[in-house]
């Protein structure tokens, strides 16, 4: 385990965040937190929890000694960002982002509907000025004052990856 460290990455949904938040668990035991899962109804993907709780949940895990915390809402991570040790922009190509989330599919009970308005989503990301906009990561980026990356191709999140070693073996952590 890093112990100490509180990684928060940020990007367009598609990017590589939820992968890249599993990939640092694994490697270097920091627990991974998921905005979504903080965000949806649990089991109902695509209704939103109370915003309040949702933010207060976030303070409460950012408040731990060690995490990597992901997510696409700029509104959410500046709840984690002042514990942060370092911040990761996934700043992929659009057309990165779209194919991810195709070769995905639908998910936590998600429509058809609602799969094709994901994707209208991923593609208005440099459009949009909200904190979840390229934009608004932009600004969270630029704000931030502490150690940072912004990775903006696939082999510059494997380069990133690399700085934390192989894969920790389940079985022996006793962890599976």
């Amino acid at each position: 385990m890093v112990q100490g460290e509180r990684l928060l990455i940020i990007g367009n949904s598609g990017s590589g965040k939820t992968w890249l938040s599993n990939q640092v668990e694994r490697r270097a035991g920091l627990r991974a937190i998921h905005l979504d899962d903080l965000h949806w109804q649990p089991g109902r993907y695509g209704l939103r929890r109370d915003e309040a709780d949702v933010l207060r949940d976030v303070a409460a895990a950012a408040a731990a000694d060690d995490w990597v915390i992901e997510g696409v809402y700029g509104w959410l991570a500046t709840a984690a960002l002042p514990r942060a040790t370092m911040l990761v922009w996934l700043d992929l190509p659009e057309q990165d982002c779209i194919a991810n989330v195709r070769a995905r599919g639908r998910q936590g009970g998600d429509t058809e509907a609602g799969h094709a308005a994901l994707l209208d989503w991923v593609a208005g990301y440099w459009q949009r000025t909200t904190s979840s906009s390229h934009a608004g990561h932009q600004s969270i980026y630029a704000a931030f004052a502490g150690a940072k990356a912004r990775l903006k191709h696939r082999r510059d999140v494997t380069l990133f990856l690399e700085r934390f070693g192989r894969p920790v073996d389940p079985a022996a952590t006793g962890a599976e």
